[in-house]
């Protein structure tokens, strides 16, 4: 797996980034995290960016290997960031390793899998992209996870994304729809955590609504529950100011000892 940056295992913050994009969706926040004294890991997960080896066949597959980058570090707690698929990961690795997490960030996902239609869906995506590449799911992508704000006042987002996507990995991406598809329910894990919880959702999310944020923070004790006005399924990209805030503000209160 790839970094983002240079590494120093201080007050560790591991970012898990969005199917099918890479670990330079979390630009904007790595430069802001180092700058305020945290140590930032983005790491591509398997078959994205520069982790161009396939070797994970499920979500537990992803969490696997977050894991064994974190033991290559000495990392031994951190808190986590995980954004739609990351924060699908984000559940597989609080149910292998609890101890690990010291705070959670669920932003932009959801606990339930995919329903029937859905999963037939990502399976149909899977062989088109099989045949064709990215570029067979890229246009519908682009339109369905950025927000009705993003597509019309943003449009250096929608082209950054749209190349982030055309730039994927085929075999990455057939592998994790494969993955997204056959996910686990995580709702019964809900109730169990018991660390620092932030969930963010943006008001436009049509892909993963603010109901299952609601639905989540209902769930998770003493969860913190942000909706940001005006952003969609890929809010730390359409709003990074408000999305750095209130992440910052989060990890503050993060007792990191």
């Amino acid at each position: 797996m790839a970094l983002a940056v240079t590494f120093e295992p201080y007050r560790p913050v591991v970012l898990l980034h969005a199917f099918p994009l890479n670990r330079t969706m979390w630009s904007p926040q790595v430069e802001t995290l180092e700058a305020a004294g945290f140590s930032p890991l983005a790491p591509d997960l398997p078959g994205f960016g520069e982790s161009r080896a396939v070797r994970a066949q499920s979500l537990d597959g992803f969490a696997a290997a977050v894991l064994e980058t974190l033991d290559r570090y000495g990392i031994r707690r951190a808190a986590f960031v995980g954004l739609s698929m990351g924060g699908y990961v984000l559940f597989r690795i609080w149910e292998r390793a609890p101890e690990r997490v010291l705070a959670l960030v669920l932003a932009d996902t959801r606990a339930e899998p995919d329903a029937p239609e859905a999963r037939e869906r990502r399976l149909l995506q899977a062989s088109q992209v099989e045949a064709q590449g990215p570029a067979a799911i890229a246009d519908g992508f682009v339109q369905g996870a950025l927000g009705a704000t993003t597509h019309r006042a943003r449009a250096g987002v929608t082209l950054r994304v749209r190349d982030l996507v055309l730039g994927a990995p085929r075999e990455g991406v057939v592998q994790a729809l494969h993955a997204l598809a056959g996910r686990p329910d995580s709702r019964p894990l809900l109730p169990g955590i018991r660390v620092p919880t932030l969930i963010l959702v943006g008001d436009e999310d049509t892909l993963t609504p603010p109901d299952a944020s609601r639905a989540m923070a209902a769930a998770i004790p003493g969860s913190v529950l942000k909706v940001l006005p005006g952003a969609g399924h890929l809010a730390n990209l359409e709003d990074p100011g408000a999305f750095n805030g209130a992440l910052l503000d989060f990890l503050g209160t993060v007792r990191w000892h």
